[in-house]
């Protein structure tokens, strides 16, 4: 009992907070590419923030639900449809049996989420129920959702506290230009004045060669010192590698563990859902900023999600009232 996907979309994959500890095995992560929609839509349906869910790449697939659920979708805009009926995005939605969601096209953004009360039951590898595509690990057989797939609920749910309060206004996603913040280095002394000005004044495009793993961008090439290469050293989320070419690559979720080229910034974490949703084709400005700056804009995030878990859960006047009729009952 859980889902059938009649369609399995364009790149639909299973992934949860991501797979940690295994970097220096040369196991990455993975994990969802825009972290605060993924969370936002845990939130939204009860879950923990770092529970199982869909991520949905520009073409969403079709879903038959063989067991009622509470869904909420975050993200991209894909215009959601159960039934052939719209819904709205970013709000908990109680889908019934025999129910089937459906995408209509893409509005804006890249990325959607499909969060579901009680998460999926799908293997945990390593700790994580995340895909990792390039090593066959986690999520619904290691792959890409595919037609005809099926996979079940954890612990589904038909009622939630304060379902129909549910709801958070939608992420907006910016076309055509986006403003990254980045910290300078590790290696930026790697590069030329002349190189650092024109990451920072000239900015970039993103270019078609733009998946998971990676986003290459096209620029005027970055300048470097030496040969453009350095002892290779761990790779983050957000690193902004530079090789000889001079044509910049921001390392994303399925990135490798570690990397052979200077890396002249890395983007804040809070920004890497902008980039995300983001499309081939689109300019990228880049902000320096320092290490402590984006540490306070992290903290601000997770005050953010902390207070939209408190406003989901009942004060504690209301969790008397729903229980009063069990105790008078008795």
């Amino acid at each position: 009992m859980g889902i059938l996907f009649h369609k399995g979309g364009m790149l639909t994959t299973v992934q949860d907070e991501g797979r940690f500890g295994y970097q220096q095995y040369g196991v990455s992560p993975a994990g969802p590419m825009d972290v605060r929609s993924f969370k936002l839509g845990n939130l939204l349906v009860g879950n923990r923030l770092s529970e199982s869910a869909l991520e949905v790449t520009v073409v969403g697939p079709e879903i038959c639900f063989k067991e009622a659920n509470v869904i909420a979708i975050t993200g991209a805009d894909l215009c959601p449809q159960i039934n052939g009926a719209e819904i709205p995005n970013y709000q908990a939605v109680l889908v019934q049996k025999d129910d089937v969601l459906s995408f209509g096209g893409r509005r804006s953004g890249m990325r959607a989420y499909i969060a579901f009360a009680g998460g999926l039951d799908v293997p945990v590898v390593m700790g994580s129920k995340a895909t990792l595509i390039r090593s066959s690990l986690g999520g619904a057989w290691g792959r890409a959702i595919k037609d005809g797939d099926d996979l079940p609920f954890c612990a589904p749910k038909t009622f939630l506290p304060n379902l129909s309060r549910r709801r958070l206004p939608p992420e907006r996603f910016f076309a055509n230009e986006i403003v990254l913040r980045v910290i300078p280095g590790p290696q930026e002394d790697s590069f030329t004045l002349q190189g650092i000005r024109h990451f920072f004044w000239d900015g970039a495009k993103i270019s078609s060669e733009f998946d998971r793993m990676g986003c290459r961008l096209e620029c005027s090439p970055i300048e470097h010192r030496g040969d453009g290469s350095i002892i290779t050293d761990g790779v983050a989320f957000g690193s902004v590698q530079v090789p000889p070419s001079g044509q910049p690559i921001i390392m994303l979720a399925d990135r490798q563990s570690t990397g052979g080229y200077p890396k002249i910034g890395t983007v804040a974490s809070v920004d890497l859902p902008l980039l995300a949703q983001a499309m081939p084709g689109y300019r990228l400005r880049f902000v320096q900023v320092s290490i402590e700056t984006a540490q306070m804009l992290y903290c601000r995030q997770l005050n953010y999600l902390k207070d939209v878990q408190r406003s989901f859960t009942p004060h504690i006047g209301q969790q008397l009232e729903q229980w009063r009729p069990k105790i008078e009952g008795y």
